[in-house]
């Protein structure tokens, strides 16, 4: 049987993406993602453990988050894990990255703060662009049409 090599986070951009372009044309974007968990210490007080992932896209992929991702956004990703190492000076260095094969993005984290602020509030629905595949172009309208803002779900 293979093996799985699957990750799926949700977390807030810690810096706006970084773009390399190679010789051949191709882009690489690196951005930091913090997801952050809380928890009941064993004397019953709230605590926040915070964890940092390198995430890295490529080409089409690439293209979108230079384009539209910016720190503090808050995103979806879907990737794979990668490890690599490398030498430097004598030192050989090791890193851990999750390589994006999609992403969705949720918003920025000031309008999500205040979503679960003000949850007894009406608020505004928040569109989500998925990200096409690499050869598609973006959508020119991401908002959402007068038709779908109600659920039609009977339940």
């Amino acid at each position: 049987m293979a093996g799985i090599n699957k990750v799926i986070l949700l977390g807030n951009l810690g810096k706006d993406p970084e773009t390399f372009t190679f010789e051949g044309g191709a882009k690489k974007v690196n951005f930091t993602l913090a997801t952050t968990e809380y928890y009941k210490d064993n004397k019953g007080e709230r605590q926040k453990q915070t964890e940092w992932h390198n995430i890295v896209c490529w080409r089409g992929l690439a293209e979108i988050a230079e384009q539209y991702l910016r720190k503090g956004m808050q995103i979806y990703v879907e990737g794979k894990i990668r490890s690599r190492s490398w030498e430097d000076n004598g030192t050989k260095k090791y890193i851990t990255e999750i390589v994006a094969e999609n992403f969705q993005m949720l918003g920025t984290k000031a309008e999500n703060e205040n979503s679960h602020s003000s949850s007894n509030q009406t608020s505004e629905r928040t569109p989500v662009v998925n990200t096409p595949p690499a050869n598609d172009p973006l959508p020119k309208d991401t908002s959402v049409p007068e038709s779908q803002e109600e659920d039609d779900l009977p339940f």
